[in-house]
């Protein structure tokens, strides 16, 4: 008996076809093949058989389907079984169709001749009668049913035009490549397939056509340029080029991301055995999804964790892990965007090729974990919502999620299996206690143990924490232990209570909690109220006003752990209990002094890193503070301390906003741009810039509101030109400007006309940025600004020789250098060098020009502004090649590639495509 799925269902025999003729009935046993050897729940299968609407008498019509398909299936009828809850099939997989061409894909990918690969995957797509179950599923069950298979299809159909037309198969390969990118225009590989075909049949106009409409599209609607294989292909073809051959795959980066395994983990056998197993369900074109869901301090996350790290040589592509933050009460839930940023980032995706809307976004990164073995723990889940933009789009992959909450919603619309994780059995915890203590201390003391186990009812979280402060105390005697938890019990915790039973947990930790010293206590309440997600201890001495060893008596007594080297952080129920402790204990001044202590922290050594990073920025006036900034050295250190802390000080600047410390809120904007911009991090500029900005514009009615506005908008302005938006660059610029006339401030309107230059730069709009930098000029002149005055005559004679005007430019430019040398401005300096160097490579003067590049590099070199230094090396390049000289040319530009991909500049597309241009000319020398 044969199962065809490859088109309309069909089953052949020996003795001739079988009919379902119900659509139910085939979308039935469908389900069941696709998901063979897996029970499929009753649930699950009522929610796609009614497109998910189950009528009320589903489960009994549910069950006359099956009888019928079970008569139809007549001697083969045992394959389909029942355990009362779900059902199953298993016949060999060599029946299924869809399942032998997920075979004969992975056979075909593992030769190494192409022709011989080409012709086996056309045997694959040979298989194909059509769209898949096209009599069978409805349009909204196709893409939840058979989603993966049509995925995989079109990518293999995609592997096979692209042997073709390496074979010089052009005309024969481009009918099939319109219809398909025609039906798929934001497939760059079919459009530069198709671009290839018809260049190589001497359509080069169409093909160059081909790249004009993405390009506009792309443009349009999400504020992006094609990605660097199609710009060289294109420009290859402008040229009258041979079409390059196509890159080879660069090297998928492999995300590790995965928190440290629990020392000492023991138990949870079954639940193991039952992950493990649905584990080998994954297929090339099936994902497993599981939903692991228990009372708060279950231990979770641990058993996901646990078992993530056994299996994760499984999944060669990587894994990603995202806290969701789902029940956090001093942080909202991660947002769904936030976090598929974050995976982008994890998966090498620029920035700059991220797009604004969530739905693009979803797209793109579905796009990068097509084809991708990877393991995905989603932790801390809130709802079914928070998760749905997170799975991905094709198989292959094993997605973890972990909340309080059974998230059905799940099960039932995208076939997540449920795992619902109770308290520990009397034994496992038992011997939870022997691992952290010692089997001999525990055997012991039986009773006591016993004791102990019953008042943390199970509860991983409460046992590690009591077996923190025993395992500390070697002395004490383990009945001791029980008899002061008998003490304190009865006081119940609600945010540890589960939904099915209580936890005494608040039993557990105020009596740990209580055998702190007073300072150690302190610090943990006022933990509570730190932005998260980690803290060093500069900072918590700064949030507490002292600097004491406070940390490492918590790290002891299990109430915080150091995931990191110098980085602390604890469980979100701790976290509760702090925030409770501290709302008990400390008084509402005594919290809003904490807060702002720890803002005042960030604040200014933020402050401090922005000046070492950037010596001739505009300055602030921050409000004076008795906490002492983090003493950072130097750029370098500077650079190193905002990596380490910006997934908190992003976090800072949301609870600043949130509770009333407004101008913490922009400063602490304004403190992280420059960082921000320089590493290529724009989503995360413009989200904190907008923050900054809201808050601002609560504090209008004072000046210093005012001006946090027009910096804000300053700020906003500059990210969205980064983020190629200039129609809101422009307003939130123009809005910059407005503020500055408003309060009398001349040299930072001066700014704003040279923010409207760069801008206008931007767009083109040469004449209008000429106007705006000398009008800057002038300002800056007014104001008695010399660095704002020599920045605008730089822009100015940067300018002029966009203009076409290099002696101007050259004059202009040397006014700028001898104002930036009087004020030792080294980073001004340098940028008027390259400025030069340009204007004097326009008038063919390559000599003088390569001096005046390596005069700016030596000066960016010690600046540490590697984007400046790596345009600088473009530049350099060009003269190089001017004169001839190949090899120095391929020299430096590949040196600048380096940094642009380092940064993840759109520049580097450019400088790829000039040393794929030379490349001959460098291997001929």
């Amino acid at each position: 008996m044969r199962f065809r799925l490859l088109g309309p269902f069909a089953i052949d025999t020996s003795e001739g076809p079988v009919v379902l003729r119900r659509r139910r009935e085939r979308c039935l046993l469908a389900v069941l093949l696709l998901h063979n050897h897996v029970p499929v729940p009753v649930e699950r299968l009522a929610y796609l058989l009614w497109d998910g609407e189950p009528v009320p008498t589903a489960r009994q019509q549910l069950h006359s389907h099956v009888s019928r398909v079970r008569a139809a299936l007549g001697t083969e009828a045992a394959l389909l079984s029942s355990t009362g809850t779900s059902y199953q099939i298993d016949v060999d997989d060599e029946a299924i169709d869809a399942r032998r061409f997920s075979g004969m894909v992975a056979a075909a990918r593992a030769l190494a001749d192409p022709a011989e690969r080409a012709e086996r995957l056309r045997a694959a797509l040979d298989l194909w009668r059509g769209d898949a179950l096209d009599d069978t599923v409805s349009a909204w069950l196709r893409p939840r049913l058979v989603g993966d298979l049509d995925e995989l299809r079109l990518v293999v159909t995609e592997e096979w035009l692209a042997c073709e037309v390496a074979a010089g198969r052009h005309v024969e390969a481009l009918p099939e490549l319109t219809r398909l990118a025609a039906a798929h225009p934001t497939r760059e590989g079919l459009l530069g397939l198709s671009m290839r075909a018809l260049d190589g049949a001497g359509r080069s106009l169409e093909a160059l056509a081909v790249y004009r409409r993405h390009q506009q599209r792309l443009a349009q609607e999400f504020g992006l340029d094609p990605g660097p294989e199609l710009q060289r292909l294109h420009l290859a073809v402008l040229r009258g080029q041979p079409a390059p051959a196509p890159a080879a795959p660069a090297a998928h980066p492999v995300p590790a991301q995965l928190p440290p395994a629990v020392r000492g983990f023991t138990g949870r056998g079954d639940a193991l055995a039952r992950l493990d197993a649905l584990a080998a369900g994954v297929t090339p074109t099936s994902t497993v999804i599981c939903t692991v869901a228990g009372t708060a301090g279950v231990g979770k996350t641990t058993l996901v964790v646990h078992w993530a790290h056994q299996i994760a040589g499984r999944f060669p592509d990587g894994q990603l892990y995202v806290n969701l933050r789902g029940f956090d009460r001093t942080a909202p839930p991660t947002d769904p965007a936030e976090a598929i940023r974050g995976f982008l980032d994890a998966l090498d995706v620029a920035p700059q090729r991220v797009p604004v809307g969530l739905e693009a976004q979803v797209a793109l990164y579905r796009s990068h974990l097509a084809g991708r073995r990877m393991l995905l723990v989603l932790d801390n889940a809130r709802d079914s919502e928070q998760v749905r933009p997170l799975l991905p789009g094709a198989g292959g992959c094993v997605v973890l999620v972990t909340s309080r909450n059974e998230l059905s919603g799940l099960h039932t619309s995208e076939g997540a299996e449920p795992l619902l994780l109770d308290l520990l059995p009397h034994a496992d915890a038992r011997w939870l206690l022997a691992a952290r203590l010692g089997a001999g201390r525990v055997a012991d003391e039986s009773a006591a143990v016993d004791e102990i186990v019953d008042a943390c009812a199970g509860l991983p979280l409460a046992l590690a924490i009591v077996a923190a402060r025993a395992a500390g105390r070697p002395s004490l005697a383990l009945a001791d232990v029980a008899a002061s938890l008998r003490q304190v019990a009865g006081r119940q915790l609600d945010a540890f209570t589960g939904a099915e039973r209580d936890v005494d947990a608040r039993a557990v930790l105020s009596w740990s909690y209580a055998a702190l010293s007073p300072a150690a206590a302190r610090m943990f309440r006022l933990l509570g109220l730190h932005p998260g997600p980690d803290v060093t201890a500069a900072a918590a001495a700064g949030l507490a006003g002292v600097r004491d060893a406070s940390l490492l008596e918590l790290v002891r007594a299990n109430l915080l752990t150091e995931h990191a080297p110098g980085r602390y952080t604890f469980h979100d129920l701790l976290r509760a209990y702090a925030t409770e402790q501290a709302e008990a204990v400390d008084s509402p001044e005594e919290r809003r002094a904490a807060q702002r202590r720890t803002l005042d922290h960030y604040l200014h050594t933020a402050y401090a890193g922005a000046r070492l990073l950037s010596p001739h920025r505009e300055t602030l006036d921050l409000d004076p503070t008795d906490v002492r900034p983090e003493p950072l050295k130097d750029a370098r250190q500077s650079l190193a301390w905002f990596t380490a802390e910006r997934p908190v000080l992003l976090a800072a600047i949301d609870q600043a906003a949130r509770s009333g410390f407004d101008g913490h809120a922009w400063q602490l904007s304004w403190a992280l741009a420059t960082f921000l911009d320089r590493q290529g991090l724009w989503r995360d500029w413009l989200r904190a810039a907008q923050a900054g900005l809201a808050a601002a514009e609560r504090l209008t009615d004072r000046p210093t509101g005012r001006q946090g506005a027009a910096h804000s908008h300053r700020l906003v302005a500059h990210v969205y030109l980064k983020l190629d938006r200039s129609d809101d660059a422009q307003r939130h610029a123009i809005r910059a400007l407005d503020l500055y006339r408003e309060l009398g401030d001349h040299g930072r309107q001066a700014q704003g006309h040279l923010n409207l230059a760069e801008i206008a730069v931007h767009r083109g709009q040469y004449e209008d940025g000429f106007r705006q930098a000398s009008q800057a000029r002038d300002l800056f002149r007014a104001a008695a600004s010399p660095t704002g005055e020599a920045n605008a005559l730089n822009a100015m004679g940067w300018l002029h020789a966009q203009l076409g005007d290099h002696r101007m430019a050259l004059a202009t430019c040397r006014q700028a250098l001898t104002l930036h040398q009087e004020l030792d401005n080294r980073q001004g300096e340098a940028e008027t060098w390259d400025s030069i160097g340009f204007a004097h490579h326009q008038l063919h003067e390559h000599e003088p020009a390569i001096a005046c590049y390596q005069r700016a590099l030596a000066l960016f070199e010690d600046t540490g502004d590697r984007c400046f230094e790596a345009d600088t090396l473009h530049h350099l390049g060009d003269s190089h090649l001017a004169l001839g000289d190949v090899k120095a040319a391929h020299d430096v530009w590949r040196r600048s590639l380096d940094i642009f991909e380092s940064v993840e500049h759109p520049d580097a597309v450019e400088v790829r495509a000039k040393l794929a241009g030379i490349a001959g000319g460098v291997a001929g020398g």
